[in-house]
């Protein structure tokens, strides 16, 4: 029986405990459910607010008391709870929509394959320098729905996955970015590319004229989705063709600089021009948005500066893990390579990296459970391919392999599951092996 003013969220992680408290917040009783283990520090906010929660199971009969259920973005529609909502016709929205139902700020939302996180980060810190009053969330940060509870924010700009995406209803960004598609998720969208092209558009499906849609106009899995669904936003095609690197960025009528080295190669020329462009659209003025260019820092484990040791320049890019990341990655190297890659494959598909592989890449270190398809894929065209098992063995081969004026990457290509904790713990690790190499030969 379903009770009025009841609200079910499902997952226990940093999205399901935000809606959870604001829902709270807003009157609504709430009970959350995960069918995993929730962490700790989450059990004890629950705690500490009097949410009731379970873990370790779905109590059906409980979750289908809710007039209305939030769902957490890992859990793909084929669940057996999810399907059970479905027979029972009870709603199921995404923690993104319920947020954005309890805000009243202007929202910049941003998604695509590669480049979000930076993207996002840059826009927010463009229009922040600026001086606009602007919060940041969604994939990065804070939960948009812890975000709001206070709602102290005039603007928000919100990191957005395709799965944070796929149970919006009426969820409406005045400026929506879409920064590229690539095959990357194909097993939540029943390995369609279609599918997950629909799942990214999703993100101006409720744009009015009045709003801005920027996307990539080379992408063509874009194209086809705009084609098959076409968009009611004023259109603003971002190219990524903007010049060399040094030349400066037109956006606006205005000429902008990035000699900041965190935005170093064409795919953050690209992201740079996406951020400048949301900026300019809200009103920021241009010498605010230089300042933000030139005093932006990025996350770390993308394109990050380790060290330069023996003349050598030691990369951390470890969130690259897919094959387009990693063709940007090695298009921005004006040195030569030694490439650490490896991991968990995702289906990749290495075609496309040959060129720059043979023309930029010295040697290959494989750092994975399983390097088979590296191997196979790249023997005959790297001069010398090694296999380790750690990041600390990766460090060491590849300093072994390098001279000075070579750049050591990781950039993987893959998953970090088979050795690591995520892609955080590998970058981490590969830092912290560098620095002792450093410390112990110094």
């Amino acid at each position: 029986m379903q009770l009025p003013n009841r609200i079910t969220i499902l997952g226990g992680g940093e999205s399901g405990v935000g809606a959870a408290l604001l829902a709270q917040a807003r009157g609504l009783r709430v009970f959350l459910s995960d069918q995993g283990s929730i962490a700790e520090l989450h059990k004890s906010t629950l705690d500490q607010a009097g949410i009731p929660y379970e873990e370790g199971t779905h109590s059906i009969d409980r979750i289908v008391e809710a007039v209305e259920v939030v769902k957490s973005p890992g859990i793909p529609e084929k669940a057996p709870v999810i399907q059970a909502l479905r027979e029972k016709g009870i709603p199921v929205i995404s923690e993104i929509e319920f947020a954005a139902r309890h805000s009243n700020g202007i929202l910049v939302g941003i998604t695509g394959t590669n480049g979000k996180t930076t993207t996002t980060r840059l826009a927010y810190h463009l229009i922040r320098t600026a001086g606009f009053n602007v919060g940041i969330g969604g994939n990065v940060g804070n939960s948009f729905s812890l975000e709001v509870i206070e709602d102290r924010y005039d603007y928000y700009v919100l990191e957005l996955s395709s799965f944070q995406l796929d149970n919006i209803v009426a969820f409406r960004p005045h400026i929506a970015v879409l920064l590229n598609i690539t095959p990357d998720h194909l097993d939540r969208y029943a390995y369609k590319m279609e599918n997950y092209t629909a799942a990214k558009l999703r993100i101006a499906r409720n744009q009015t004229p009045k709003d801005f849609f920027l996307y990539n106009a080379e992408d063509q899995h874009i194209a086809s989705g705009m084609a098959a669904t076409p968009v009611r936003a004023q259109l603003l095609p971002m190219s990524m063709e903007s010049g060399p690197e040094g030349s400066p960025l037109l956006v606006g009528g205005h000429s902008f600089f990035l000699n900041n080295p965190s935005l170093k190669g064409r795919h953050n020329r690209f992201n740079a021009q996406c951020a400048i462009q949301a900026a300019v659209l809200l009103g920021a003025l241009p010498q605010a948005i230089q300042l933000g260019l030139d005093s932006f820092v990025n996350d770390p484990h993308r394109m990050e500066k380790v060290e330069e040791w023996n003349g050598v320049l030691y990369l951390n890019d470890s969130k690259a893990t897919n094959v387009e990341a990693v063709y940007f990655a090695l298009e921005a190297m004006t040195r030569p390579v030694i490439w650490i890659a490896g991991g968990v494959d995702k289906g990749n598909d290495y075609e496309t990296l040959m060129p720059l592989v043979r023309e930029k890449v010295k040697a290959l270190v494989c750092l994975g459970a399983d390097n088979a398809k590296l191997v196979q894929s790249f023997t005959g065209m790297v001069p010398q391919i090694v296999e380790v098992r750690s990041a600390a063995e990766a460090v060491s081969e590849a300093t072994r392999l390098s001279e000075r004026g070579d750049v050591v990457l990781l950039s993987p290509a893959c998953a970090s599951f088979d050795l690591f904790r995520n892609y955080e713990d590998r970058g981490t690790q590969f830092k912290e092996a560098v620095r002792e190499l450093v410390t112990t030969t110094t």
